[in-house]
């Protein structure tokens, strides 16, 4: 009996298996325009490997403050804590890490000695997190996380164990004025934005802006359309408490802020990921900048706010049937028994 037809077949099945996962695994198993509210640890579970394109988080900084939004405001309702104990350590999370990924175990000790436990309980949480990130984003994808300098340092570290060393791309420095003043340190008047890709070349759109001295586009040598942007960014402000764009969300980022994050990490079409929502910057600059999205946060203001910025922004054509707000737990369909 000739064995060459045999194998043929087998070949030719399993091939049709593995293109079967591929495609499965690259199809996401929600909706453009989803805002989910509950705990992002169980819905990051929930959603199909390798579906978005960009994930942005700005998660708790652990600043040690609670905050919530004023009771007059848009965002009346909204509030999150950062604070940090050890008894906010999840067992189950620190078993799972332990056993599969030791080298973050390692560093998560670590941070509890070198600097508290409450520490160690933040980047537990923030750990757990980030695997599922990872797992989430696309091989070409990036990922920004936005955080300051009370834990950048130890943020970074993590990074690199999650997505590897070698994936860091950028740590950008977003310089601000505005704020109070210290007779006792220098004035900390920054965020950092950790950049990383996932595997392979991500999306990177050159992104211009003018020169600090308007006269010199004039000058030999210079380019007309401005200077590439660096990792330091100073023409981007805090918004003001006075600001129109401000909802009342304690720790909202301006919407130019994000425009430029999606407008230089993905393009068009793309899926663009925030798992710390909040008021919902990071969905309503995806949508003025034609790319899908999917937003999560605790509170349901998230999808209320969704909604106003966008028609304030869009106008009319834009109205509620245009999202999809779930509060249930996704189940993954990119696992095959």
């Amino acid at each position: 009996m000739d064995a060459a037809p045999t194998l043929l077949k087998l070949w030719l099945a399993w091939s049709k298996i593995l293109i079967e996962r591929v495609i499965t695994a690259m199809e996401p198993n929600f909706a453009n325009r989803t805002i989910w509210t509950g705990d992002n640890l169980d819905i990051l579970r929930g959603l199909n490997s390798e579906t978005a394109d960009l994930i942005y988080l700005d998660p708790p900084f652990n600043s040690n403050r609670n905050y919530s939004a004023p009771v007059d405001s848009k965002a009346a309702g909204a509030a999150f804590k950062d604070t940090w104990t050890t008894a906010d350590l999840d067992a189950m999370s620190v078993g799972y890490i332990a056993d599969e990924h030791p080298a973050i175990a390692c560093l998560l000790s670590g941070s509890g000695t070198a600097h508290s436990p409450g520490m160690q309980s933040y980047l537990t949480m923030m750990a757990v997190r980030l695997l599922e990130m990872q797992r989430i984003l696309k091989l070409t994808g990036s990922i920004y996380l936005h955080c300051d300098p009370t834990a950048s340092h130890y943020l970074k570290q993590l990074m690199d164990a999650v997505f590897g060393w070698e994936q860091f791309r950028n740590e950008i420095v977003w310089c601000y004025s505005s704020g109070g003043a210290s007779k006792r340190h220098f004035s900390r008047k920054h965020d950092v934005l950790l950049l990383y890709g996932r595997e392979r070349d991500c999306v990177h759109n050159v992104i211009r802006v003018p020169y600090a001295t308007p006269d010199v586009e004039g000058r030999p040598g210079f380019h007309p359309e401005g200077k590439m942007l660096q990792d330091w960014w100073t023409d981007i402000g805090i918004i003001s408490t006075t600001g129109s764009e401000r909802c009342g969300y304690p720790t909202q980022k301006p919407l130019k802020l994000l425009e430029r994050i999606i407008t230089a990490s993905s393009n068009e079409n793309d899926v663009v990921l925030d798992p710390f929502a909040g008021c919902a910057t990071t969905c309503v600059a995806a949508e003025k900048l034609n790319r899908q999205w999917v937003g999560i946060d605790l509170s349901s203001e998230s999808a209320e706010l969704v909604n106003e910025r966008l028609h304030a922004e869009i106008g009319g054509s834009f109205h509620h049937d245009c999202i999809t707000t779930r509060t249930d737990v996704p189940q993954r369909t990119d696992i095959r028994p």
